[in-house]
């Protein structure tokens, strides 16, 4: 036991006045940023204008909160979100004991005297939505901007790695999406969940993507010209997904149908991905420079 690693760390970064700051807002917050970064030094080296970077991190926001929202409440908890909509749009939940909810702003009464709205934050966000949002987010921004598409999308495959890292350490500070049990010596003590020793499925995740990020950055600097050819765009889809559905075999299923499944939701849906990822690739290099 002395081995494990035993962690429950306050899911509170900290706070600003009545507002408490979240490790895994903060996360967010910080990976889109060096994504944003990342993407102003791109944008810059293929002198593709300032007036054209502008308006991208707003349709990157919008589309992968709103796709990683509806994602997860349609592809995990249909049954509920579609009875709850407006839980599923705004970052509230219906509670009748609200003085037992460890609420990070306020609560406020519906008109029901047993029922109350309590401020949450989003509580679920998934990557294969925040995918799909960002990619018709992607479609929308090349058109206005007048960018090939597939020029803004490979510049995306370059930088995402190290978003989908910052979103993955949240997760760990959370103590969400845990690992299944096991005896290895660098296995997490989940405090909050249980006492059990167990893979640490979103530090798996972050540190894959962190490696994913280095490798599309040297394959970006020794094939420059290949932006716009699609093949970074499918690298990173093809990367992602795979360790996705690989390291879902260390994790707990997220959701009780899940269980008896050969494959659970989120394998079955990174493999549209990671198809797409490999003809993406194999069309990309077959291309002149």
């Amino acid at each position: 036991m002395l081995s494990f690693i035993n962690w429950n760390p306050d899911v509170v970064a900290f706070h600003l006045g009545f507002v408490s700051v979240r490790w895994y807002g903060l996360c967010w917050c910080l990976g889109l940023i060096a994504v944003y970064m990342l993407m102003h030094r791109l944008y810059q080296e293929q002198k593709l204008g300032e007036e054209k970077f502008d308006p991208m991190f707003f349709y990157c926001f919008v589309g992968i909160l709103v796709g990683a929202r509806l994602g997860h409440c349609l592809f995990y908890e249909p049954e509920y979100y579609l009875h709850h909509l407006t839980e599923m749009f705004l970052p509230i939940k219906e509670t009748t004991h609200p003085e037992l909810w460890t609420s990070w702003l306020m609560w406020l009464p519906t008109g029901n005297d047993n029922t109350h709205w309590v401020m949450t934050g989003y509580e679920g966000l998934a990557s294969h939505g925040g995918t799909l949002g960002l990619m018709l987010a992607l479609v929308l921004y090349a058109r206005r901007v007048k960018l090939p598409l597939l020029h803004v999308l490979d510049n995306v495959g370059i930088v995402t790695p190290v978003c989908a890292c910052a979103i993955r350490l949240g997760n760990l500070m959370n103590s969400e999406i845990i690992g299944r049990p096991t005896d290895l010596p660098w296995a997490f003590i989940f405090e909050r969940v249980d006492q059990l020793p167990r893979h640490p499925g979103q530090l798996y995740e972050a540190l894959c993507y962190a490696c994913f990020f280095f490798i599309g950055w040297y394959f970006y600097r020794r094939h420059p010209r290949k932006v716009g050819s699609g093949f970074f765009f499918g690298l990173c889809l093809f990367m992602i997904f795979t360790s996705r559905i690989l390291i879902e075999y260390t994790k707990e299923n997220q959701v009780d149908f899940e269980n008896g499944m050969f494959l659970n939701m989120g394998q079955l849906l990174s493999i549209p991905f990671v198809l797409l990822g490999l003809w993406c690739m194999r069309r990309g290099w077959k291309q002149r420079e």
